[in-house]
């Protein structure tokens, strides 16, 4: 599933592309048909994502929400659109530019109340400048839930996915599975500030990076990541590799039916003592 900052980058596209243009919108699967009938002929007037969630507003006080979800992708071009093929839940046309939209897990026409409920019941974007970091930090330092699940709950931080939980957990030299309420005030600080950085960079290059300087592979004289998600990175998927700070082989465990990615020596010792899985295996569950 895409992270925060790819929608972040598609909803600065998107506007790159329509923003105060008509558009004809159409339904090719048929699964959208009224949906589009309603936008086509109006006027995109701004975009906007917020986490994982892309708003398109439209005048007329209209908003198309799109959720990605793990299948979701678009495609965009200049000229003519191609001829429909497959399964296309949306389509978009200007005189300039059309924009295709598969396999979303939301696809929705939203009123204001509504687009207003979307943002309620989401935490705290840390891409966005009006984010609250208060808000979230008083969810997490009253929760017994571990860390790792409480970064990855949509409505205690938005748009943060499994990199860069696991990459600021390990950057920070916090166990994945601390309790929430073990985290300090100086902690949340200095982790939502690295998490801003690390997004930011990742809107501005379009990638993932996580390691410093002195651990790029240029620097280190190692190979550098071969991965679909590019990007150099300390544990997201390095199990059993040696860790890039201290040798350490990269441990992996399950939280919440999710992979989790760390390093024992890193990221503090005293396994369960500090809420960190005692065996690579282990599955931990939150409460």
């Amino acid at each position: 599933m895409p992270e925060g900052h790819t929608i972040h980058r598609l909803a600065a596209r998107h506007a790159e592309l329509f923003a105060g243009d008509k558009l004809h919108a159409t339904s090719p699967q048929g699964r959208f048909t009224e949906g589009a009938t309603r936008l086509s002929g109006t006027v995109l007037e701004s975009t906007e994502a917020y986490g994982k969630h892309l708003l398109h507003h439209y005048a007329g006080e209209l908003t198309l929400h799109v959720h990605l979800g793990l299948y979701g992708k678009f495609a965009d071009g200049p000229g003519e659109p191609p001829e429909p093929v497959g399964q296309l839940r949306l389509r978009l046309a200007s005189d300039r530019h059309w924009l295709d939209l598969r396999g979303p897990t939301a696809c929705e026409l939203l009123t204001p109340p509504e687009v207003a409920a979307l943002r309620g019941r989401l935490g705290p974007d840390p891409l966005r400048a009006d984010a609250d970091p208060e808000r979230a930090y008083a969810r997490i330092s009253r929760s017994s839930t571990p860390l790792a699940a409480l970064l990855l709950d949509q409505s205690v931080v938005a748009g943060t996915g499994l990199i860069f939980v696991t990459e600021a957990l390990f950057r920070a030299g916090l166990p994945p599975t601390m309790p929430g309420r073990g985290l300090t005030r100086a902690g949340w600080d200095a982790l939502w500030a690295d998490l801003v950085g690390l997004m930011r960079l990742a809107v501005e290059h379009g990638r993932i990076d996580t390691v410093r300087d002195a651990h790029l592979p240029e620097t280190m004289g190692r190979p550098a990541r071969v991965d679909r998600h590019g990007g150099e990175v300390y544990v997201y998927r390095r199990p059993g590799a040696p860790c890039h700070v201290c040798g350490t082989e990269i441990s992996r465990g399950a939280l919440a039916g999710r992979n989790l990615y760390w390093c024992r020596t890193c990221q503090g010792s005293g396994g369960a003592e500090r809420g960190q899985p005692s065996s690579s295996n282990q599955r931990t569950t939150s409460t």
